[in-house]
């Protein structure tokens, strides 16, 4: 399966005042309004100038509300990066099914091309944070499971998926080549002791002020086991020198870039095959991603 799900349509900026009203009264007199552009898996709201509201869009996203307002604290003090600081639990109500998270605000912009200042320093600094990320103590930390769709486990969770995607993409891309990528990642098992990594390394996670990278948010789909999935990044925002910067970075394996290529073009090909649950709006792109990974691929695999 995706790890898309059905989006509950009725969250709005009414429905958070009325959850902080009754849950938070101290703070029911501020402002709130939608953070834009809004996400996928959480909808996220300002509350006043200095906290946001995030709900979860699917109960599936319910699960990772309890793991960041857990361990988000325990990660933050070896972290090079400030990553988000949860305030408060709120608890389902005023209709709302599920659990949800007050956090202090974090200044900065989502890292698009235009906002980053050198995108070769840029893949440097993350790739320390991922480094950082890695080294944290993994003791009792969160295992691949439902909370994170099986990210940090191995590739094969996700073989009929992409295989069916492979048939529906025939005469549209390289398939072929594909399969080669594919099966690849499967080959390429992780042999050490699980370690942190965050799930879902994308621009819109990554927060940037005067050019660098200042933030890291959105640990939803974190856990501890393998970082392969951390590498994405390489093939949706870096290129060239940037992408090679990140590589001597993260100094990971071969094995774990051949992961890491699996993962990526996995979640490429069911968006670009329009499989059911994925962002049709994210196809174009989701083309790009893949012969950029299938060209990293014959140059590294």
């Amino acid at each position: 399966m995706s790890d898309q799900s059905t989006i509950t349509p009725t969250i709005d900026a009414l429905l958070v005042r009325r959850l902080i009203a009754a849950q938070f009264p101290q703070w029911a007199a501020l402002d709130i309004r939608p953070v834009l552009p809004g996400g996928w898996d959480n909808r996220t709201f300002h509350l006043g100038r200095d906290m946001t509201v995030r709900l979860p869009s699917a109960e599936s996203y319910a699960l990772q509300v309890e793991k960041e307002q857990f361990w988000l604290p325990k990660l933050a003090p070896h972290l090079p990066l400030p990553i988000p600081v949860p305030l408060a639990r709120g608890v389902p109500g005023e209709g709302y099914p599920w659990p949800w998270s007050v956090y202090r605000w974090r200044p900065g912009e989502t890292a698009t091309d235009d906002r980053i200042g050198d995108l070769k320093v840029f893949a440097q600094d993350l790739a320390r944070f991922l480094v950082a990320l890695r080294q944290v103590d993994a003791r009792g930390g969160p295992l691949p499971g439902p909370h994170n769709f099986l990210r940090g486990g191995p590739p094969a969770h996700y073989d009929e998926e992409t295989r069916r995607a492979l048939v529906a993409l025939e005469g549209r891309i390289d398939t072929e080549a594909a399969r080669d990528v594919w099966e690849a990642a499967l080959a390429a098992s992780w042999q050490s002791a699980p370690v942190w990594f965050h799930g879902d390394i994308s621009w819109g996670n990554l927060l940037v002020e005067d050019g660098r990278l200042s933030a890291v948010i959105d640990f939803g789909t974190s856990g501890i086991g393998d970082p392969a999935c951390d590498l994405a990044i390489a093939w949706t925002l870096f290129h060239g020198q940037s992408r090679e910067a990140f590589r001597a970075g993260v100094a990971l394996d071969a094995g774990t870039w051949a992961r890491g290529r699996g993962w990526t073009l996995w979640k490429a090909l069911i968006v670009y095959a329009g499989l059911p649950g994925t962002n049709s709006a994210e196809a174009e792109k989701s083309l790009a991603v893949i012969e950029q990974v299938l060209a990293d691929h014959r140059q590294f695999g």
